[in-house]
């Protein structure tokens, strides 16, 4: 009789570990992210903290109700191509890369159900991951961010989040816009691909090297960067001198301010894509079409550089494009006068 309740006991006790186990596979799930870290996510998503920018900008674009807040404050003229309530959600800082603000406690605060991450995947980065979750308990994903990788990681973070059919609309149109560039670069012989320099900041001295994720867009697009000669590595400061020396075809920046001073300025003057007048600025807001950050928010600036630099080569209808970018990623409806500003003074005429 003992052994018989011995046997009943052991076998209700393996039955109550069997429900327990069934109970916690069906709480979580096992996601293997791109630097190929198994991290166990709680089976509802419903609050996401961004690590850094590019994170913020994929997160916004397919699931901006999830977001628990910003990185970064938005400037007034930032704010008016976001949509509302999203615009106004608190600023939380960032975890990753340059000038990291954010803490543990300021993670702990927004009691996310998960941390995303949306960049470049190596160790360094693995390891702050492996950091931050057993620091904080909260599970932290990493997605590869480069421009290449895109649509498919639009549908990673749409599986993550189980926001398929909105992801698949963002990775749709990112392949068309990607295909529609290899035709057009396929038909411009090597030789006749401009170089280009890329311009940071309001002096126009900071730049991308070689391998460096921001100058990503401009490899897609079949140019060379002139910046390569200094060696490889990511953003770095460079002097006028090595800038004449290289002597660009073209000209990119973000900054109004070193668009109109390289122009003026007779420091540049001798430079090619001053004397021809090939110095484009990028529209930026609410974030960068060529870079800053180096998010999916270049899925458009595809098409700008595109019109940019190979004129009369692509039949793209800018202003449309814009339109049906910005609803669709941004979610927003431009007005006549936002389309205006967005375009003004940025190279290509629309």
């Amino acid at each position: 009789m003992k052994r018989r309740n011995l046997l009943i006991s052991l076998l209700a006790a393996a039955t109550a570990l069997v429900g327990c186990a069934s109970f916690a596979s069906a709480e979580e799930r096992i996601f293997t992210d791109a630097a190929g870290r198994k991290v166990a996510l709680p089976e509802k998503i419903s609050r996401v903290m961004a690590a850094g920018p590019p994170a913020s900008v994929l997160l916004y674009s397919v699931a901006p109700e999830r977001m628990v807040g910003w990185v970064r404050e938005f400037k007034d003229d930032e704010k008016a191509f976001i949509a509302a309530p999203y615009r106004d959600l608190p600023v939380h800082g960032r975890l990753t890369g340059k000038g990291d603000t954010a803490n543990m406690e300021a993670v702990l605060a927004m009691k996310p159900d998960i941390i995303l991450d949306v960049g470049t995947v190596n160790p360094t980065y693995a390891s702050l991951a492996d950091k931050v979750q057993e620091q904080t308990g909260v599970p932290y994903v990493l997605i590869d961010g480069t421009f290449a990788n895109t649509p498919k990681s639009l549908r990673e973070i749409g599986e993550l989040l189980g926001e398929k059919e909105q992801a698949e609309k963002l990775a749709a149109y990112t392949e068309a816009a990607m295909q529609r560039l290899d035709k057009v670069v396929s038909e411009v012989p090597a030789d006749q691909r401009p170089r280009v320099y890329y311009g940071r900041g309001p002096e126009g001295l900071e730049t991308g090297l070689a391998g460096s994720i921001n100058m990503e867009v401009l490899s897609a697009v079949g140019a060379s960067n002139v910046a390569d000669a200094a060696g490889k590595g990511s953003l770095a400061n460079v002097s006028l001198e090595q800038i004449l020396s290289w002597n660009p075809d073209v000209i990119l920046t973000l900054s109004p301010k070193f668009q109109k001073s390289v122009l003026s300025d007779p420091s540049w003057a001798g430079i090619k894509a001053v004397k021809d007048g090939r110095v484009f600025r990028a529209p930026a807001l609410p974030f960068g079409w060529f870079d800053a950050p180096p998010g999916v928010n270049r899925a458009i600036g595809v098409s700008w550089l595109t019109s940019a630099l190979y004129p009369g080569k692509a039949e793209i209808d800018l202003k449309a494009e814009t339109r049906d970018f910005y609803k669709l990623f941004y979610h927003v409806d431009l007005t006549d006068e936002q389309l205006a500003k967005l375009l003004a003074d940025t190279g290509p005429k629309p």
